[in-house]
């Protein structure tokens, strides 16, 4: 007796409804096709990796250096030649997006007006860019905070909130432009009037070096830097003084302005940054001098007005302005060795300066000064130190200790350079700075691709770190047994 089935009939060879339900999904008829849900999930995931404020700096730097490699690789931007172009190309815009100097045709003679204005122009790019992504990363961060967070961090920055993008944007602009503008017009009437170039050529020079001053570029359009004009003060003490600015950082030019020298109202980051600058300044001006006053091969030549001028150079220009007024090829181990440190330790956060950053030194170093004397809580001016942001220090510190060993070793098996000169090139590059002692120019390109990477990192790596590492803070709500590893 046939039994009556319920519902459809198998048909041999043909797939039931089970079948269908497990190789076919809703609105999805064709087999193998990932499900809508995923694809949508997976896009998501994407979006987010790109779009993420961290990884989306690196991203954005990475395509103005090729367009702006893509600009210089054009006739127009630079004179008949039969060498290649295009390393130059790219080495150089990533030297002008990075704001570091380091270049290896000579600026003055290779590049054409039309591409020596690109160059500015991705200095200004890149300078700007900088300033304003650490200090909306800045916002970021302090936004990620919680309540208690959030408000310590008000209380420490006072004006900056995280719905005022705009108006720092239109700030820092103003700030820029404004600095520029008055190192530019005492740059021109000092080229026009002191060494009789016409109108048009004293202000171009004037904007190009203020530009490159303030962006802390090193830049310049002698072929000798700036060595032929050394003891000039009417030009070396402007780009000196836009060279610091530039360097101390949008966030502390703005209390500047607030509070002026009411010390008290001053910021435990406004305080580090300044008295850093200071004491670096003051240290490597001394050092600079001890060293090479009497050289006939570097200041010994030179007034002494100039020496003065040559050591306040040698103190500013490593922090890391990439200008130079002495020819380094000639100084002095010790010399080299000052400026390594200077140009290491760098300038002020959210500004156009390279290196780990003062305020990075400066914590750190309290930090052992207050291990040295027994205090759990590191204090500066009144107020304690959260372990985070020492941790982060650290972090940033070590990476960049890191970054420059790795390309101090590359260097020293791809070309036949000393220790010395090429320990230089490295930390030069990875901070930014754009000061050599001659090597540049002879590297082939394998040794040209590791200073890029060195230059790219030194300028995003410390920002997108310390960012990165900010954001990533998760507090446990829960502690694991301590236990003491031997130190030392």
């Amino acid at each position: 007796m046939a039994v009556p089935l319920r519902g459809r009939a198998k048909v041999p060879g043909k797939p039931g409804p089970k079948d269908l339900a497990a190789n076919h999904l809703p609105g999805d008829y064709r087999p193998g096709k990932l499900r809508p849900e995923k694809l949508r999930a997976q896009d998501g995931r994407i979006r987010r990796l790109l779009l993420h404020p961290v990884r989306s700096v690196p991203v954005a730097f990475l395509a103005v250096i090729l367009l702006g490699a893509g600009l210089l690789l054009l006739p127009a931007s630079h004179y008949p030649t039969e060498s290649d172009t295009v390393m130059p190309a790219l080495f150089t815009s990533v030297s002008a997006v990075c704001v570091t100097g380091l270049i290896t045709v000579d600026t003055a003679t290779f590049w054409t007006p039309f591409g020596q204005a690109v160059i500015l122009g991705l200095i200004q790019v890149g300078g700007f860019g900088i300033m304003t992504l650490a200090t909306l990363l800045a916002l970021l961060v302090r936004k990620n905070l919680g309540l208690r967070g959030q408000l310590v961090a008000q209380s420490e920055t006072h004006t900056l909130n995280f719905g005022d993008v705009r108006s720092v944007l239109v700030r820092v602009a103003k700030i820029m432009a404004t600095i520029e503008a008055g190192t530019a017009a005492i740059l021109t009437l000092r080229f026009w009037i002191g060494y009789d170039a016409n109108p048009a050529t004293a202000l171009w020079h004037g904007i190009f070096h203020a530009v490159s001053a303030f962006n802390n570029a090193g830049f310049s359009l002698y072929s000798d830097n700036l060595v032929g004009l050394a003891e000039d003060p009417w030009i070396i003490v402007p780009i000196c003084a836009a060279v610091v600015a530039g360097g101390l950082g949008f966030p502390v030019i703005i209390a500047l302005m607030r509070d002026g020298f009411r010390i008290k109202l001053w910021t435990v980051h406004v305080r580090l940054t300044v008295y850093g600058t200071l004491m670096l300044l003051a240290a490597g001006f001394v050092l600079f001098a001890a060293f090479e006053w009497n050289r006939p091969e570097t200041l010994g030549p030179l007034s002494p007005g100039g020496k003065f001028l040559g050591a306040l150079a040698g103190s500013v220009f490593p922090r890391t302005a990439g200008f130079n007024s002495i020819d380094y090829g000639t100084a002095t181990p010790e010399t080299l060795m000052v400026t390594n440190i200077l140009m290491f330790i760098g300038g002020g956060s959210a500004g156009t300066a390279g290196g780990i950053k003062i305020t990075t030194f400066l914590i750190l170093g309290f930090a052992i000064w207050n291990e040295v004397r027994g205090r759990e809580q590191v204090t500066i001016a009144h107020r304690s130190i959260s372990s985070s942001a020492q941790r982060q220090a650290l972090s940033v510190a070590l990476l960049g200790v890191a970054a420059v060993i790795a390309g101090t070793l590359l260097l020293l098996m791809l070309t036949d350079y000393s220790l010395e000169k090429v320990l230089f090139e490295s930390v030069s590059a990875f901070a930014t700075v754009g000061v050599s002692t001659g090597i540049t120019y002879h590297l082939p390109a394998s040794a040209q691709w590791v200073l890029m990477a060195l230059m790219f990192v030194g300028r995003i790596g410390t920002i997108t770190v310390a960012s990165a590492l900010a954001l990533s803070a998760h507090p446990r709500l829960y502690h694991l047994p301590e236990e003491r590893p031997i130190i030392g």
